[in-house]
């Protein structure tokens, strides 16, 4: 009987693994696409960075505190959608400064979301095809967020004092820009392997993955190929 029961478990696993990545990617492009529409409206109504900075603290309020609470039932879908619309809206000031800042800044932006696309679609393709376990990574990858993180926090304290550093805040955003190709990797890995069961919380490890791959794109290719 135990051997039975073991049998139907491994039959079944990817049969579940199927259908949390059918939802993943599905839920996924359904909040990109409203991302995107609430960044358009938010360039469209020249929304200042004041509110597009509040947007973003509150969708980072809502992934911390309201998403862990609502994932495992319909409520997380919603959830997402809010979150995924709130730091769409915070991202159309940044989007109208690299307009308004650079003669080519169109063209930056679409570079961007090319690179991003590029990189996305090429390393989770990659995990779909050869199901390589990218678990190993966790520890590293989380190590180097915190460094990130105090960075940037270090970056936005001397810049209170009009300190400016450009080369260290390219090396920052060249260093997110690593850490989320391998979050990609590492988090695809985990719904590929049954270590993400959750597709809510799937979906939003990935759009964060998509989000800062983005916005640490456009930050390079403005200071390596801005034309102001």
């Amino acid at each position: 009987m135990q051997e039975i029961y073991s049998q139907n478990q491994q039959a079944a696993r990817p049969a579940n693994v199927a259908k949390v990545l059918r939802n993943t990617y599905t839920l996924l492009a359904m909040t990109l696409a409203a991302s995107a529409a609430a960044a358009g409206v938010a360039m469209a109504a020249d929304v200042g960075r004041g509110v597009g900075m509040i947007c973003s603290l509150a969708a980072l309020g809502i992934v911390w505190f309201v998403l862990p609470r609502t994932a495992n039932s319909s409520k997380g879908i919603f959830v997402v959608f809010a979150f995924t619309i709130l730091l769409g809206v915070g991202l159309g000031p940044t989007l109208n400064y690299y307009i308004a800042a650079y003669s080519n800044g169109s063209a930056l932006i679409m570079q961007s979301l090319g690179l991003t696309a590029l990189v996305f679609f090429g390393l989770s393709g990659y995990v779909l095809t050869t199901g390589k376990d990218f678990s190993f990574m966790g520890g590293f990858l989380m190590t180097g967020l915190i460094i990130a993180v105090v960075a940037m926090l270090g970056l936005m304290v001397a810049g209170l004092f009009g300190i400016h550093v450009p080369a260290m805040s390219l090396a920052l955003s060249a260093m997110v820009a690593l850490l989320m190709s391998g979050f990609i990797l590492f988090d695809t890995s985990r719904i590929v392997n049954g270590g993400e069961t959750n597709y809510i919380m799937a979906t939003t490890a990935l759009y964060l993955n998509i989000y800062n791959l983005f916005t640490s794109l456009l930050h390079i290719l403005g200071v390596m190929g801005g034309d102001d």
